[in-house]
């Protein structure tokens, strides 16, 4: 029997084989754990972090809102770093909840997908 783990790294491994980050669009990478959301801008032609935002810092807050906290930071770091537009990836997770959050959060901020 496959395990929740083992299902969410084929789904990733499958969605990233049809995208990828470039100079100009770079690839938005979400993860999620139990407590925390990490996201990273990353460029996978040159194989570099751009740009780096997670939950660590804020206040304590229910997860749903960290998630929207996340995306807003993220996209001001990135606007500022001259990204205007990336390509999401949302790492084998459904699209729902946290994930969600950080998304339309992002794109509320002004980052384009």
């Amino acid at each position: 029997m496959i395990t929740k783990i083992e299902r969410r790294i084929k789904i990733k491994y499958r969605v990233r084989n049809k995208i990828s980050g470039t100079a100009d669009r770079p690839r938005m990478s979400v993860f999620r754990s139990n407590k925390q959301i990490y996201v990273q801008i990353i460029d996978d032609d040159a194989a570099k972090t751009l740009v780096a935002a997670n939950s660590l810092d804020l206040e304590k807050m229910p997860k749903c809102e960290q998630a929207a906290k996340v995306g807003e930071l993220i996209a001001e770091k990135a606007i500022k770093a001259g990204i205007n537009s990336v390509v999401f990836d949302r790492n084998g997770y459904l699209y729902h909840g946290r994930i969600k959050e950080v998304a339309e959060a992002a794109r509320k901020a002004g980052l384009k997908f």
